[in-house]
């Protein structure tokens, strides 16, 4: 894996999601790269002190993170970054811009609790970014590493496209992988396409030698069923597909995807449909 951003914005959330950054880069020996955005503009910046007050003040909260956290890091570097502009927009562009591999963003849910600018640009972030995305709430404990990965598999042409990356890190990281197959209408016709989907999925694992198990659910509250999966087999990330661009072709899109990241007690991986990842 190459370099891992993360966003921050100072608030405990973020710093939280930098831990949790930093955890997995020490398995997957990656560097992990800290984006700060500044977002404020026009009369915003009259009520928070000028533009060059506020990126010297996250300067100064930088260092702290870095001299605190720089040692933790046994096998990368950690560094700081400050942009201007749009969080989600910034980010996106980042990432594309220097290759990353994965953007680790922290999330505070729908419980209406926001801190600074994480909790109200967690799903854009999602949205907008080229590169897979990890959102990890605040409470969330960093320390279990990673055992199981949980892929849920629908009836979309795309929804086995996660299983490169997914893949990757459960070869980086020891854990196993869960398959969960997904029908939503019942109906035996989509449940052959399902099946058809987990059978290359498996093809693909025993091929790299990944170790899996298979399991299925017909519901229609797909997002309650999953994260109920997940507490169930004590899953320590959920990996789904997302493309808000074309949300009739998946059942795994758009407010889907959105549903998992707000409710999720587990972290979420999203990756983009255009994405081709090789194991």
């Amino acid at each position: 894996m190459k370099d891992i951003i993360v966003a921050i914005d100072f608030s405990k959330g973020s710093v939280h999601a930098l831990e949790y950054a930093i955890e997995l880069a020490n398995l997957s020996h990656a560097n992990v790269s800290m984006v700060w955005v500044d977002n404020l503009s026009g009369n915003e910046v009259e009520f928070a002190n000028t533009s060059k007050e506020l990126r010297n003040e996250a300067k100064n909260d930088f260092a702290e993170l870095l001299s605190k956290y720089k040692d933790k890091l046994t096998h990368g570097k950690l560094s700081a970054k400050v942009r201007k502009g749009r969080v989600y927009q910034e980010l996106a562009t980042y990432a594309k811009l220097n290759d990353c591999s994965l953007l680790v963003v922290g999330a505070h849910g729908s419980s209406g609790f926001e801190e600074y600018w994480i909790g109200t640009n967690a799903f854009r972030v999602v949205s907008s970014s080229s590169c897979p995305v990890v959102t990890v709430k605040y409470n969330y404990d960093i320390k279990r590493g990673y055992r199981k990965i949980l892929l849920p598999v629908d009836h979309s042409t795309h929804t086995i496209q996660k299983l490169a990356f997914a893949a990757q890190l459960a070869l980086s990281t020891g854990a196993d992988l869960n398959i969960l197959a997904l029908n939503s209408s019942g109906l035996k016709s989509m449940q052959k396409v399902v099946d058809n989907n987990v059978s290359k999925a498996k093809k693909q694992l025993d091929e790299k030698g990944i170790s899996y198990i298979v399991d299925s659910i017909n519901s229609e509250n797909l997002a309650a069923d999953i994260i109920q999966h997940a507490r169930m087999v004590d899953a320590d990330l959920i990996a789904i597909m997302t493309d808000v661009q074309n949300q009739a072709n998946s059942i795994l899109l758009g407010s889907f995807a959105q549903q998992l990241v707000n409710n999720s007690p587990v972290p979420v991986l999203t990756i983009h449909p255009k994405n081709n990842f090789t194991i």
